[in-house]
């Protein structure tokens, strides 16, 4: 009996020694896919690496071209466990129903939580002061790969605007043959502000922002503003459209469920965090906001501790009619 104890108290001991010896878990590394360095995606992506590192998460955040490129990373590439990507590439995405590659995609892309409105920026030079002058000129539009690239092609397929030239190129270099007179406008799909309109367009460019109002284009996009000054080099408010970012992670059973799930507890947890010392957009995100046609990831719902509600002033549904886009691509 005596020596039955001994071995019980010695084998209570073994465990408890990494405890004593200050032992830690094993560092978690996981990946993230998110958009231009200078843009809000990827600054979303380094808010969340910093709050995940006291669970002892190494998130190393990727730039990309933007959200066609994120969807399939975080559906086919190593090591890539979350991405950010527009809720009109998802609706394309689900809607295409008779490519095999995208039914694969549509069914294993899973959202993690709605996030922020992205404004559609257009900036102009001086020739151009509403949408409808885009006719006939030279547009960058984003590069292929872009989410830009393809909600801007759908601006133009709605609105039967038709420009001489649409310039797949990315954000920095179309400002620079912006700046030149190469092109006359170019788009850019973030949420206000982004950092490149802040610290590479001045008064002296002779830019604008251009608002976009269009009848056609309100009935799959909801209109919304960006406020006057959001940058330097303009003081008026501006009318433009708007499309939800989602933050979304590929359907893991096992570790990596667990893995997602931990950090969408973190996100969850602190939120008050993030809108202190975060990207300003985090001020807007409604993580309990549900979103037409997706279901929250179970690896992530599962780990939730549901806030009491709060009362707060209804949102609009930032999400382009389904039904419609497959329409308009269809034809």
């Amino acid at each position: 009996m005596k020596q039955a104890w001994k071995i019980a108290l010695l084998g209570m001991a073994l465990l408890l020694l990494p405890v004593l010896w200050g032992y830690a878990a094993p560092e978690v590394s996981m990946g993230m896919v998110t958009g231009s360095t200078k843009g809000t995606y990827y600054q979303f992506g380094l808010n969340i690496a910093e709050i995940v590192k006291e669970k002892n998460i190494r998130l190393n955040v990727v730039p990309s071209e933007g959200s066609v490129e994120n969807v399939y990373a975080v559906f086919k590439r190593p090591n890539t466990q979350l991405g950010i990507v527009q809720a009109d590439v998802l609706a394309f995405v689900v809607r295409i129903s008779s490519d095999p590659v995208l039914q694969q995609i549509s069914q294993k892309i899973k959202m993690v939580f709605p996030l922020y409105n992205e404004e559609i920026h257009l900036v102009g030079r001086s020739g151009v002061k509403k949408f409808a002058d885009l006719q006939g000129k030279r547009v960058a539009i984003g590069q292929e790969g872009s989410g830009t690239y393809l909600t801007v092609r759908l601006l133009f397929e709605i609105s039967g605007i038709i420009p001489s030239e649409m310039v797949t190129i990315g954000t920095n270099d179309a400002l620079s043959q912006l700046k030149t007179g190469q092109i006359d406008a170019m788009f850019y799909v973030a949420g206000y502000p982004v950092q490149l309109f802040i610290n590479e367009i001045n008064n002296s460019d002779d830019l604008a922002l251009i608002p976009i109002q269009n009848e056609a284009i309100a009935e799959f996009y909801p209109q919304t503003v960006i406020p006057a000054d959001t940058y330097a080099w303009q003081h008026e408010e501006v009318s433009t459209m708007a499309v939800k970012a989602v933050l979304v992670s590929f359907n893991f059973r096992g570790d990596h469920c667990e893995n997602v799930g931990q950090v969408g507890r973190q996100i969850y947890e602190k939120l008050d965090w993030l809108q202190q010392h975060g990207h300003p957009k985090w001020n807007v995100v409604n993580l309990d906001a549900s979103l037409k046609g997706w279901e929250q990831y179970d690896c992530v719902r599962n780990k939730l501790v549901k806030r009491p509600a709060v009362s707060r002033p209804a949102a609009t549904e930032i999400n382009p009619v389904l039904e419609a886009i497959k329409d308009v691509l269809q034809q």
